[in-house]
């Protein structure tokens, strides 16, 4: 005996509506745009690390020449300056700023470290005065304050806080704002041997 079915057989659907296909273009769609954006941010940011290392070299060599310099209570050109006890002992007093006539490339050079107070070096060259390749669109500025008394020392000339900030680009003329640094250091350098002269 043969039983049929009162509701006749509906076919059996083969492929997919134009719904779902438009529904399954917008979600990849998105999906794609999601993705691509993602690897444009990465891609311009995959340069900055490889900055961010050149500044922080430019950085760290400049402040590590700076604090190798005499620290002394006279300029060390002076004759008074392995013997000077005061700087009422010194005919030309070492202070923040260079030494006329002394520069950090020429002779007569740099030979305190107060000599390299408001340096700005626009377009990083080596000590020779050397353009250094791939860095010359790099500005460095060195700016220091006296803070012995922040570490409890009775002379405020005998410690300097040495501030050295490195940017990508010229500095811009006043009226546009400054670009922001890529590296900022600090550093410390205590006159711990105000007579020692190279």
């Amino acid at each position: 005996m043969c039983i049929e079915p009162r509701f006749p057989r509906r076919s059996i659907q083969a492929g997919i509506s134009l719904v779902e296909l438009i529904m399954f273009i917008v979600i990849v769609g998105l999906g794609i745009v999601g993705i691509l954006s993602v690897m444009n941010v990465t891609t311009k940011a995959s340069a900055d690390p490889m900055l961010r290392k050149q500044a922080l070299a430019i950085a760290e060599s400049l402040l590590e020449e700076i604090e190798l310099q005499p620290f002394t209570l006279c300029d060390p050109d002076d004759d008074n300056a392995r013997t000077a006890l005061t700087t009422a002992d010194c005919a030309t007093v070492q202070g923040l700023g260079k030494t006329p006539g002394e520069t950090r490339y020429t002779d007569p050079r740099f030979d305190n470290v107060g000599d390299y107070h408001l340096l700005n070096i626009t377009g990083i060259r080596d000590i020779e005065n050397n353009p250094i390749a791939d860095l010359t669109n790099f500005t460095a500025d060195v700016n220091m304050a006296a803070v012995g008394g922040a570490f409890g020392l009775p002379d405020d000339n005998a410690v300097l806080q040495i501030n050295i900030a490195v940017t990508l680009g010229p500095v811009p003329v006043s009226p546009l704002p400054p670009n922001p640094p890529i590296v900022s250091l600090t550093g410390y350098r205590f006159r711990y041997a105000p007579r020692a002269v190279p």
